[in-house]
């Protein structure tokens, strides 16, 4: 989703920059008659494929969680990136835009760095969080550093890394189908509250925490619906297959419409919790990893919180259910304190709108979307060296 948004916000600067040579209208000057034609090709799916990206690697391929889960997988990932790379030596790209996806990613980033192509991240890896000794793979081979956490601009910039705070792109979006209508849509009842089940964008995170959090859910009983949003990395038919017959889970397309209608969730440690957090949306996170995994990646963490929302605002905001603490008692526990109103539901809500505003980006008179201050960072980036096509 973020590359797609990027792309259309690049599109659009490109426009504007058109615009403004045109309007200058400096003599002798090569002042173009068109907006730059901007090609993109990468890694991607078929958001990006729907605005004109050409996807030399499906990203569905590189959607693997955990250490122990990504050894299995190296030799597969290894030629994928060959792929890319391969590609892009025969395509010569002017600029070279990595989003997130750090394992990954780096090394696209130090391949073209070595090619001389200059290379900005989107979504900066959380190298905040662990193996911090890291970040040295950025002030190397990322010439711009483009993030979307507030505190993270002068975490990279303390490390010489040169980073600007461009807002998350998430908090820009705001569904608009009213409450009725979303109900009719997915067949729900609207006299009854709905939770949201966000139980990871990956399918080994699905059956890792799926089961718990739909026992959870058959506790919590028969005056709740649920929602379940289908992420574009995990096949609805294999989500169906782990639910089984439950008539009070209702798999749905997006997140937010979900987040933004229900009653509380039941999160699992990522995205997922930015975008609850960004809706609003009272949620107990869950989060569990093969023990593998866990012994091995709990001693690199580096801060105090796992959700990120209690990361930015410095506190728990939100519960922390992680490995043998999340079970189903705990997690109906949490959710009955912020269920019913009263003081624990509005502490919580009053926090994750302390986050959200936080998330929309620095304070300026034009409050423009992370995506736009992303392309735009880009552009002035790309002046500075003296790259002035068109």
């Amino acid at each position: 989703m973020y590359g797609a948004q990027l792309i259309e916000a690049l599109h659009r600067a490109a426009d504007r920059r058109a615009a403004e040579l045109r309007s200058a209208g400096q003599p002798g000057a090569a002042v173009p008659t068109q907006a730059l034609q901007l090609e993109f090709f990468g890694v991607g799916g078929e958001r990006m494929r729907a605005v004109g990206c050409e996807t030399v690697v499906d990203s569905k391929d590189l959607s693997v969680v955990g250490i122990s889960e990504i050894v299995s997988h190296l030799p597969k990932i290894w030629g994928l990136f060959h792929k890319l790379i391969a590609e892009a030596d025969k395509q010569h790209p002017d600029l070279a835009i990595v989003i997130d996806s750090p394992a990954f990613n780096w090394r696209v980033a130090r391949a073209m760095h070595w090619r001389g192509i200059p290379v900005v991240y989107y979504v900066a890896p959380q190298f905040w969080a662990w193996r911090q000794g890291r970040v040295r793979l950025l002030h190397k081979y990322v010439t711009k550093a483009l993030v979307i956490f507030p505190f993270e601009e002068k975490f990279y910039r303390d490390r010489g890394v040169d980073a600007t705070f461009v807002g998350h792109p998430l908090a820009d979006l705001r569904p608009t189908i009213d409450r009725g209508d979303y109900a009719a849509q997915h067949k729900l009842g609207p006299a009854k509250q709905w939770i949201t089940l966000m139980p990871g964008s990956r399918a080994k995170e699905v059956r890792m925490n799926l089961p718990t959090i739909l026992e959870s859910a058959a506790r919590l009983g028969t005056a709740y619906e649920f929602l379940l949003p289908v992420a574009p990395t995990v096949d609805r038919g294999f989500l169906q297959a782990l639910i089984g017959s439950r008539p009070s889970i209702h798999l749905v397309p997006e997140a937010l419409p979900a987040l933004t209608h229900s009653r509380a969730g039941i999160i699992a440690s990522g995205t997922a919790t930015v975008e609850a957090a960004i809706m609003e949306t009272p949620f107990v996170m869950v989060y569990r990893v093969s023990p593998l995994t866990y012994l091995l990646g709990r001693s690199r963490v580096k801060v105090p919180h796992f959700a990120m929302v209690n990361l930015i605002a410095g506190e728990e905001i939100v519960p922390e259910l992680v490995q043998q603490d999340f079970t189903a008692d705990n997690v109906v526990a949490r959710l009955n304190q912020i269920l019913p109103d009263g003081f624990a539901r509005s502490k919580m809500i009053a926090g994750l709108a302390g986050v959200s505003g936080g998330l929309r980006g620095p304070s300026d008179e034009e409050k423009l979307p992370a995506a736009e201050r992303a392309a735009e960072a880009i552009f002035g980036m790309l002046r500075a060296r003296g790259w002035n096509q068109g």
